[in-house]
């Protein structure tokens, strides 16, 4: 049982964060600009679940790197500010070490972001490149950083150094070394740097364990994104690479792996899975370039699979209803609506609910807020939403002025919807149509880590700095 409280400026929109609710009394209040605003105070059954057992209190914090229901969409509470000014009053910036793409996540007090350092150190033995690979190996030790910063202030809580080791690959030119995002449970911290390891923290920076799953091979030494996702004890991992690609699921206490399912069909994808229940099971659904695939969480068995993505299926799926949503848009564009309790191959068939084969995103993920999805296409600045029940667009083809390319995906809070640009640019717009732009700010540096919103605070990531902006 949980108490949650849902404003809603439209009598239309739903309460739909992928679960069932049960209303205990409803009230309507006036809103400051003369809307009707319904707020509900409610006893809520949490029958389907956007994330499978989430971490108490997870709603009040940013757990992992799509949020609190694994779609994009900040706790029903959160109001962030709508002009980010980094000199007002209550605003904070952290110089953080060395380079990240990562998404921060926010536990309580703490901001855990995750940066590759690169040393002065050269390698004892210069690594060759893959003869496939469009990269060179830096030949140079990289730290690897793991860091906590205080929420309120963006003082340093603790830093740690989780490895210091030589790229075995080249990166792209817009990527970095420390792309994946943390996770935690309230517990523990769970950490990627792929190839270079897992590792896992006590919120207070002690490291409880460590497992090496070997070195990936990507596309064209393109660089890794391996975040983790939390299903109750267990911590699933995706090995999706150019060969020997895999999913495992390891104890989240110990590291112990406790099964794995090989990919064979799968190349690097770069994808996150989601956790999510369905008729009493809780499965991992995870997009893939041959399929997007459905896992047992319980034993890795293959539950059911859907082809039809693009090559390099980065974006990871979200839930709406018993609908899992996958997409991908490199080259090409594809979205389908699967049914949550398929079983078998369903390529081709009926049961897919929808599809829509346009304007689909190839490194940002799609968003949900209430019955609306949201996405950008290819790493661009046109925005598209659809109607997640039915597939049918609502806006199409509107250009984020200022934005230019993409990778971050795109955040829902407080009434508002937050894209932010590779340069810097952040632009907001109404959470309901016509979907105006109601403010635009821009920052200096890289910009590839999604926005988050806790409470009255937003969260943007550079490469090399945190912010931190308070209403």
């Amino acid at each position: 049982m949980e108490r949650i409280c849902v404003e809603s400026f439209d009598n239309r929109d739903e309460i739909n964060m992928g679960r069932t609710v049960e209303f205990s009394w409803v009230f309507r209040v006036a809103g400051a600009a003369g809307q009707t605003l319904l707020t509900a105070f409610c006893i809520a059954t949490l029958t389907h679940h956007a994330a499978a057992q989430p971490p108490q209190d997870a709603s009040q914090n940013w757990h992992q790197w799509r949020g609190p229901f694994s779609n994009g969409s900040a706790a029903p509470e959160a109001t962030p500010p709508v002009q980010l000014d980094p000199s007002a009053p209550g605003n904070w910036s952290l110089q953080l070490p060395g380079e990240g793409a990562s998404t921060p996540i926010v536990w309580q007090n703490q901001v855990f972001t995750l940066s590759a350092e690169r040393t002065d150190r050269p390698a004892e033995t210069p690594v060759q490149p893959h003869p496939d690979a469009k990269t060179q190996p830096p030949n140079m030790y990289y730290r690897f950083i793991v860091t906590s910063a205080d929420r309120q202030t963006g003082k340093i809580n603790w830093q740690q150094t989780a490895i210091e080791q030589v790229p075995h690959e080249g990166k792209h030119t817009t990527h970095t070394y420390a792309a994946a995002s943390p996770t935690t449970d309230g517990k523990r911290l769970y950490v990627s740097f792929g190839s270079r390891g897992l590792f896992c923290y006590s919120l207070s920076g002690q490291l409880i364990w460590q497992k090496d799953p070997g070195d990936m091979r990507t596309r064209f030494g393109w660089g890794e994104a391996v975040t983790p996702a939390l299903a109750g004890d267990l911590l699933i991992v995706n090995w999706d690479a150019e060969e020997g690609s895999f999913i495992m699921a390891l104890k989240s206490d110990t590291g112990e792996e406790v099964w794995r399912q090989e990919r064979p069909a799968e190349k690097t994808s770069w994808n996150t899975p989601l956790i999510t229940e369905s008729e009493g099971r809780t499965i991992a659904v995870v997009n893939g370039s041959d399929k997007a695939k459905a896992y047992s969480v319980a034993d890795g068995k293959v539950l059911w699979e859907c082809g039809g993505q693009t090559t390099n299926a980065i974006p990871s799926p979200l839930r709406f209803e018993e609908l899992a949503i996958c997409m991908s848009g490199y080259r090409s564009a594809a979205s389908f609506a699967i049914p949550l309790n398929s079983s078998g191959d369903i390529t081709g068939t009926d049961r897919i609910r929808w599809s829509f084969p346009e304007g689909t995103p190839y490194v940002p993920s799609p968003t949900l807020s209430a019955n609306r999805l949201y996405f950008t296409g290819n790493t661009g600045d046109i925005l598209t939403v659809l109607d997640a029940a039915s597939g049918k667009p609502l806006l199409q083809k509107k250009r984020l002025s200022g934005v230019g390319n993409c990778y971050a995906s795109p955040l829902a809070a407080g009434g508002h919807i937050y894209i932010t640009g590779r340069e810097g640019t952040t632009v907001v717009l109404q959470d309901q149509p016509p979907f105006e732009v109601v403010a635009s700010s821009h920052l200096d540096g890289n910009f590839d880590a999604s926005p988050v919103a806790v409470g009255k605070q937003l969260f943007l990531r550079s490469w090399n700095t945190l912010y931190s902006f308070s209403r």
